[in-house]
């Protein structure tokens, strides 16, 4: 059984889906959590309603945000991740590109290095080889070719570069970027078609979670009605073996025993009949 390995953490891929809570520590998501103290307790709040591991991201990923600087990232995340070191039974990631917040996240605890450039900086792939951190890599590249291989070559070329670093395979994660440098169609194809993207011995993850995709098969509902969508969409994941998901936890998710669980049970009587309709379309595109 292939392992996915991040720190003093394993994941056995194949046992079950894990799902990886996100914590944005962002202006445009609300700002409900911009406190250290507040986002600490978050964490910890989705850790007691299941998760698997922690992502912290500090920098807005919107089209047209101003990007912070290595600067303001650290000063934004440090007393977050000072609040949680020692407290965390699951692994936290950090969702940064820059290679100095990751090499001071990793002093601070975290396990994972989420990195939404794809580890395209030599500093970065530095930084994560210094380490035995686990590696998030996503696919951020615009193509006209065929969406399905120029994935798969991506997370193929980027393994070589990683091991040639003296990253083991089991500590790399692809992500296909769902919403990334893609149109709608693309998206769809790669919801539709999760499984086939594969890459012998490294550990695979959707990151859908109400995303602008989701909410154009839903019928385009506000931004915290789509967790129909999002749910239809980790099903099909999980049914091709991708074990893990990036997901945003509602407030009255209750501890379940695994993530689709989780997410089915948050369901009101009419998310559930809208469930059904965004699965269909989405197994359509498979």
């Amino acid at each position: 059984m292939d392992q996915f390995y991040a720190g003093k953490y394993h994941f056995s891929l194949g046992e079950k889906a894990y799902a990886i809570g996100i914590l944005n520590i962002t202006t445009d998501s609300g700002g409900r959590f911009l406190t250290p103290e507040k986002a600490a307790g978050r964490a910890l709040e989705m850790q007691e309603q299941g998760a698997d591991m922690i992502d912290v991201g500090v920098q807005s990923a919107r089209a047209g945000s101003t990007p912070l600087s290595p600067g303001e990232e650290l000063e934004r995340l440090l007393p977050v991740l000072m609040q949680l070191h020692g407290r965390l039974a699951i692994p936290l990631s950090v969702d940064t590109f820059y290679p100095q917040v990751a090499a001071e996240a990793l002093k601070y605890g975290v396990s994972v290095l989420n990195d939404l450039n794809g580890f395209e900086s030599a500093e970065m792939v530095a930084a994560a080889a210094r380490s035995d951190c686990g590696c998030i890599v996503m696919h951020h590249r615009e193509t006209k070719n065929d969406i399905i291989t120029d994935v798969n070559q991506y997370f193929i070329e980027k393994m070589d570069i990683l091991k040639c670093a003296g990253i083991q395979k089991e500590r790399i994660c692809f992500d296909p970027g769902i919403g990334f440098c893609k149109t709608q169609e693309q998206d769809l194809r790669l919801l539709g078609n999760v499984g086939r993207l594969r890459v012998p011995g490294c550990a695979l993850l959707v990151a859908a979670s109400r995303k602008r995709v989701i909410g154009a098969e839903c019928g385009n509902p506000p931004y915290e009605q789509r967790l129909a969508g999002t749910v239809a969409a980790h099903s099909i994941a999980v049914a091709a073996r991708i074990w893990f998901a990036r997901m945003i936890y509602r407030r009255r998710c209750r501890p379940q025993k695994s993530l689709l669980q989780s997410e089915w049970r948050a369901l009101n009587k009419a998310e559930k009949q809208l469930f059904e309709k965004s699965l269909k379309k989405l197994q359509k595109r498979g």
